[in-house]
């Protein structure tokens, strides 16, 4: 599944260094702006101590886990709507992934500098938002002028009723959110095109409309015994967005874990005081705001772990491990993550009746193991 999350923030605030940690890509990181010219993509494991748990019982010889996809992409700054910087290029980068990871800054450091010469992660979000909005206000007015050039020309090209209706609904549509734009409401923009997803209003894509998380990269300082919870600028930030949108790391850290072996990383980890590690909750938090959800196939040979979205049937997860399968499917035999553990093996879930065969119908939750049955 090809979905992707975007990195994105004003130069200089650690995008680069976290996107080293996520992939181990060693792209560079330099100390000015635009370091990064093209958007580097790169495919991160999702972790999942499941996995290691149904290699055990199945005798798995391989462990395949679920997949993200990021995308640094190269700083925004203010005017990029414009082509300041190198502006468009980067909008229309953003315009290409499902889910933005705003990573802004809540460290000082004299020896890095900041594309504004003042730390403040709440004018940066802003900052970034409103180039957004901007672009996406161009893009608006564009759709308004065909609109409105369809409906002058829509009796001489013989659209039907239903056709010049859903034109005025979109048109009328347009017409709010570029109020909202101009008024600055970035969270009204969200919200308004949330809910017309729900009435089926559809209309140009929208770079303020896509889901986010935010990243408060914070000083070493601040991750030890967590005292970024007393930092202002973190503060700021759950109170704007809520503590489950903002995950505090230290990029700085997480891309010097990242080079370690695993035991060596354990000691790291705790010679900081730190239970889990910064990159593992942004990949968690990524996959969670992406709407995903892991099923998985296992057997002798391997253990592997699928994504898909949340809601997804059964045919439609099958074609996520092949096209045959879902082309030819007749039923999924079905058990629960934790049903197994709990019994422990396969002959003692069919033993209790918890093995069950599912139709077209059945949708697919996040901890199955499934079998597909199919014939092409």
């Amino acid at each position: 599944m090809a979905i992707q999350a975007g990195l994105v923030g004003l130069p200089n605030v650690g995008k680069s260094t976290l996107f080293n940690a996520l992939t181990k890509s060693g792209i560079p990181s330099e100390n000015y702006p635009f370091c990064t010219i093209d958007p580097h993509v790169a495919i991160t494991n999702v972790p999942d101590k499941r996995l290691d748990k149904l290699s055990e019982i199945f005798s798995s010889q391989k462990i395949i886990p679920a997949t993200v996809q990021f995308c640094d992409i190269a700083g925004l700054v203010k005017g990029a709507s414009k082509g300041e910087g190198l502006g468009n290029q980067f909008l229309s980068n953003i315009m290409g992934v499902d889910l933005i990871i705003h990573v802004l800054r809540c460290f000082e450091d004299k020896n890095v500098t900041h594309v504004h010469d003042n730390i403040d992660p709440m004018d940066d979000f802003e900052v970034i938002t409103s180039e957004l909005m901007l672009k996406d206000l161009e893009s608006l007015e564009k759709r308004e002028e065909k609109i409105n050039l369809l409906l002058k020309t829509a009796k001489n090209k013989s659209f039907t009723p239903n056709q010049i209706k859903e034109l005025e609904e979109e048109l009328e549509f347009v017409s709010k959110i570029k109020n909202f734009i101009n008024s600055g409401n970035f969270y009204s923009v969200q919200n308004i095109v949330k809910e017309s997803s729900k009435n089926n209003i559809k209309t140009v894509d929208l770079l303020s409309a896509k889901n986010f998380i935010i990243v408060a990269n914070i000083s070493e300082d601040d991750l030890q015994n967590k005292n970024y919870l007393n930092s202002e600028h973190y503060k700021k930030l759950v109170n704007k967005f809520g503590e489950q949108k903002v995950i505090a790391i230290s990029a700085k850290i997480e891309a010097e874990l990242a080079q370690l072996e695993k035991d060596e990383k354990n000691e790291m980890l705790e010679a900081l005081e730190i239970d889990e590690s910064g990159l593992d909750k942004v990949i968690r938090g990524t996959y969670k705001n992406l709407g995903l959800i892991t099923f998985f196939t296992c057997g002798p040979k391997e253990a592997h772990a699928w994504s898909i979205r949340e809601n997804t049937k059964a045919p439609q997860a099958a074609g996520e491990i092949h096209s045959d399968l879902e082309r030819g499917f007749i039923c999924a035999v079905v058990y629960n993550y934790d049903d197994i553990i709990q019994a422990g093996s396969e002959a003692k879930l069919r033993d209790i009746g918890k093995i069950k065969t599912e139709g077209k119908d059945y949708i697919v939750q996040d901890g199955d193991i499934v079998l597909i049955r199919f014939n092409v």
